[in-house]
């Protein structure tokens, strides 16, 4: 049996979308007032799914403990309450968007997962607007 388990999370962190290569007048035209030179923030809230087939011996796809840990090294300790762009080692040349978070936040949760795992990662920004990366 295939199915997909999921794990939500949350974290609040600060960022500013620019280019470092355009000027302020450039990256407010483009990026609006997520280009403030002060930076600004959202509640992320976050949702992991990992898919595969059931362990036919646990009747587990995966135990969500580990899911959750890995979740909570990997991401909440490593992205809450930061700036994104000046303390999250990711985002020094690569602009903290909604779309490049989930997929820095992919690749940190792969790198601990038995690669028999598919992973989809769903990131909201706003509880309208949210960004879904499933790897390439």
């Amino acid at each position: 049996m295939r199915i997909t388990a999921y794990r939500k999370a949350h974290f609040n962190a600060a960022h500013r979308l620019y280019r470092k290569d355009w000027d302020d007048q450039k990256n407010l035209e483009v990026f609006g007032k997520c280009s403030n030179p002060h930076y600004h923030g959202h509640n992320y809230d976050l949702e992991v799914g990992v898919s595969g087939t059931v362990d036919p011996e646990t009747g587990f796809l995966i135990d969500l403990k580990i899911l959750k840990d890995i979740i909570k090294e990997h991401v909440e300790d490593a992205l809450d309450h930061k700036n994104l762009n000046e303390q999250v080692a990711e985002f020094k040349n690569l602009n903290p968007t909604a779309e490049n978070i989930a997929y820095v936040i992919y690749n940190k949760i792969k790198e601990q997962l038995d690669p028999k795992y598919d992973l989809e990662v769903k990131l909201y920004e706003t509880p309208r607007n949210f960004v879904v990366y499933k790897g390439e």
